[in-house]
């Protein structure tokens, strides 16, 4: 059966040749939700984006990531993708997984829309006969007809984001990493990549689905992790989480309010 296991997943991000780094360090910090640890080479500002998570998620979870902006919800998500490797800890992810949040990652701006789903095929570990059933599928949904055809450097942002979100979702994945619901290009075309995401998450083993949205969180999951500066703050049944991480916010407010006066 599908599933995802974390062991005391720590994350650190190095970021090479800063200057300024006391500021930088700061905003940097707040951007991927952990802290700056000091390292001797003062040329090197290391962002603690996760610190010790440990997590095991089985066969039929639905599960929401829920914290504040740069809590360490999207690293999570990259972890468990593998685009991520733990600075330290352990990660075991057994079933094939659609990661939709880097939609680009992989996509060559020299090859054609075509070229392009071929390559994601091959990268996402597709056979021959899926990849030739991938390619009308992916045509279809994009609607980007002729453009397939022209090196995808030609499209606009909104073809480009078509083309990976369909050849990220036109597979049958066991998991899904879901960073929000994408909207894709107008009104009638984001619907019509909401109904694919919906057919996917129904067939889907796995859930995991980073988002700010309650609504969409209560509809889509049973459960939920509350992160907090990287940390896995606790984890349980979706109300009693969002109940918690609510009263976190209002007491947060509050104590914002009474500082300020």
């Amino acid at each position: 059966m599908p599933e995802i296991k974390l062991q005391n997943v720590t994350v650190d991000l190095p970021l090479y040749n800063s200057k300024g780094r006391s500021v930088k360090s700061r905003i940097l910090a707040q951007a991927v939700g952990g802290r700056a640890v000091n390292r001797r080479d003062q040329s090197v500002v290391v962002i603690r984006a996760l610190h010790d998570v440990t997590a095991h998620v089985e066969h039929g979870s639905r599960v929401a990531i829920v914290g504040a902006n740069g809590a360490g919800k999207t690293t999570l998500l990259r972890v468990m993708a593998m685009i991520y490797l733990p600075t330290r800890g352990a990660v075991y992810v057994d079933g094939r997984v659609a990661c939709l949040t880097d939609l680009n990652v992989g996509m060559d701006s020299e090859a054609t829309g075509f070229e392009n789903i071929r390559m994601r095929g091959r990268l996402l570990g597709l056979t021959n006969k899926q990849i030739a059933a991938l390619v009308p599928d992916v045509a279809e949904f994009s609607e980007l007809g002729e453009y397939l055809k022209l090196p995808s450097r030609c499209y606009s942002h909104g073809m480009m984001l078509r083309l990976a979100f369909g050849i990220s979702t036109g597979i049958r994945p066991d998991i899904i990493l879901l960073d929000e619901i994408i909207g894709v290009g107008d009104q009638a075309f984001a619907e019509k990549a909401r109904d694919r995401i919906r057919s996917m998450i129904e067939r889907a083993s796995i859930l995991m689905l980073a988002s700010h949205n309650v609504q969409i969180i209560r509809a889509f999951c049973s459960s939920a992790i509350w992160l907090a500066q990287g940390r896995l703050v606790t984890w349980g049944p979706i109300d009693e989480i969002l109940e918690s991480y609510s009263a976190s916010l209002r007491a947060g407010a509050m104590a914002g309010d009474l500082a300020a006066e």
